[in-house]
């Protein structure tokens, strides 16, 4: 089995940290935990169902470079640093970003928060990150954090009149469908 550093997940127990003692009824004293304090065991499933969830999710698509090109075999080295390549569209250009560095300076609160009210510009599908369980973004967060910072930042946001340097996909959309006239009374 193989160690993982998890300072924020490997807690010490409110007990041995300031003296106050937990009875049936509850916490006494202090602000209780946010979790229960954590073993070994319980890090190592935390970061395989990240693992899982960049995997199945499909993260690394957009947020690793050349993965979906070389299907799936990207050494973990490389996962999640952002991508140069540009998504086009009436939106502007977007890029995926360097996750590894987005997580480098925030604590579990802070991810939890930002991943729950996530609003982002096309194509990431932002919604799919808000509609996960609370544990899944811990799993997702202590899995990111576990890589380590790595890379350089994606490429800023281009707004619709500026023209991305190479690579892009140029997205072509379908006109937005027409609003439904009021039903008659």
């Amino acid at each position: 089995m193989r160690l993982h550093p998890l300072p924020l997940l490997l807690t010490v127990s409110i007990a041995a940290a300031g003296g106050c003692s937990q009875s049936r009824g509850g916490e006494i004293g202090a602000a209780a935990a946010p979790h229960p304090p954590a073993t070994i065991a319980d890090a190592d499933a935390l970061l395989a169902r990240g693992e899982y969830l960049v995997r199945i999710g499909g993260c690394n698509d957009c947020h690793t470079p050349g993965y979906a090109e070389q299907q799936g075999e990207v050494d973990k080295a490389q996962w999640l640093t952002g991508s140069p390549l540009g998504y086009r569209g009436p939106w502007g250009t977007t890029y995926a970003a360097n996750l590894r560095l987005l997580v480098a300076d925030m604590d579990e609160a802070q991810w939890l928060d930002y991943s729950a009210r996530l609003r982002t510009r096309p194509i990431m599908p932002d919604f799919t990150l808000r509609a996960m369980s609370e544990g899944d973004r811990r799993a997702l967060f202590h899995f990111v954090k576990s890589l380590g910072g790595a890379g350089t930042p994606a490429p800023a946001y281009l707004p619709p009149d500026k023209q991305p340097p190479p690579p892009y996909f140029d997205l072509v959309l379908p006109p937005a469908p027409a609003a439904a006239a009021p039903a008659a009374g």
